[in-house]
């Protein structure tokens, strides 16, 4: 695929797409800025081994572009922006490189900040902030607002309680069971939420320290051997919070569950699967709607950290949540739907704005 391919940039509508190389230190980066209509685009940096340049350039244009729908339904004066690394985090990452996309990142003057995402941690943006003042996420000790997976769960958790309210009357998860795929960053946070609200758990995850981790934390949960007997089990609500590409047509068939509602981005194999879930009676809450308490969370720095007021912002995605769900159900159209015309409404609206001169 060609950035200006009918695949490309060119189909998908984004502003700026930036091919970023140092054969030095072995950065190879992908910069995608979709759109800056409510403001600098924001989105973190992913750091992973695609199997392809068009691997690596196809997953820049599609994440930064639900960044933009994201920070706009979050109700951020910014834009959707996303960048990857294309490589391997475990060898291939050095302070040489993360300085040098720095210095990449510096050179386009604000237009992007650039955070945590898949492969990259707190410390990296520590390092990549001595060659650039536009990046987030970073440590306590610089300032920074830490860990952003904290919220992002307890988002994921209010967008939960928002859908769980919509199919049963009640916004809480008491005595529903959830199947969580993922007990990482954010699903680990998001178990412990969950059964403090008094949810049963069922959960899985490749990694042998994350389930070590959850048999050590939370013996009540209960482990299954993977993601396929977990959409087979006897849960209310599915939450996918690994990697995109979890709802595919295989897994929708087979999915138990009433509501779908996690941390994970780009849930959605391909278009069309939203009507599937519908058809099946399984409510979806949009994905970039009920995570977007991480973006927040790292937003919020911009301005000068303080988390009991970015945890407050975040908290509102379980009102943002319930007026998508009962716009969906208002004009017939899935959560989907509903969730991007809200997004395109906000950023046609407020990014007018910026047409207006002001010297």
């Amino acid at each position: 695929m060609g950035v200006f391919d009918t695949d490309g940039i060119d189909a998908s509508g984004h502003e700026q797409v930036v091919f970023c190389q140092d054969r030095q230190s072995g950065l190879k980066a992908i910069i995608g800025i979709y759109s800056t209509a409510l403001g600098p685009a924001l989105g973190g940096t992913r750091f992973y081994p695609y199997a392809s340049e068009a691997d690596a350039l196809a997953d820049v244009l599609k994440l930064s572009r639900g960044m933009a729908y994201k920070n706009a339904l979050a109700g951020l004066d910014l834009g959707g922006g996303k960048a990857v690394i294309w490589g391997d985090p475990g060898p291939g990452k050095s302070e040489a490189l993360l300085r040098t996309y720095g210095r990449f990142v510096e050179s386009l003057h604000g237009r992007y900040y650039t955070a945590c995402d898949v492969g990259t941690y707190v410390p990296d943006m520590d390092v990549i902030a001595r060659e650039t003042r536009y990046v987030t996420g970073r440590s306590v000790e610089h300032g920074g607002a830490g860990d952003s997976s904290i919220l992002t769960a307890w988002g994921v958790f209010q967008g939960m309680r928002a859908a769980a309210e919509h199919t049963w009357g009640a916004p809480t998860l008491r005595g529903r069971t959830v199947g969580i795929a993922g007990l990482g960053k954010v699903g680990k946070y998001l178990a412990g939420h969950l059964i403090d609200d008094g949810a049963t758990v069922v959960a899985t995850d490749v990694s042998e320290a994350a389930l070590a981790w959850a048999r050590a934390t939370y013996p009540q949960i209960s482990l299954v051997a993977g993601v396929q007997e977990l959409i087979t089990a006897d849960i209310d609500v599915y939450a996918p919070c690994a990697l995109g590409g979890a709802l595919d047509d295989d897994t929708v068939q087979a999915l138990a569950a009433k509501i779908v509602a996690g941390a994970a981005n780009n849930q959605l194999a391909h278009p069309g699967i939203e009507k599937s879930l519908a058809e099946r009676g399984i409510l979806y809450a949009p994905d970039y709607v009920v995570n977007a308490g991480g973006v927040i969370q790292v937003a919020d720095e911009i301005e000068g950290f303080n988390f009991e007021r970015a945890k407050l912002r975040a908290t509102g995605i379980f009102e943002t949540t319930k007026r998508i769900l009962a716009l969906a159900a208002e004009e017939d159209v899935s959560p989907a739907v509903a969730a991007d015309r809200l997004a395109e409404q906000r950023m046609a609206e407020v990014g007018r704005l910026r047409t207006i001169y002001l010297g």
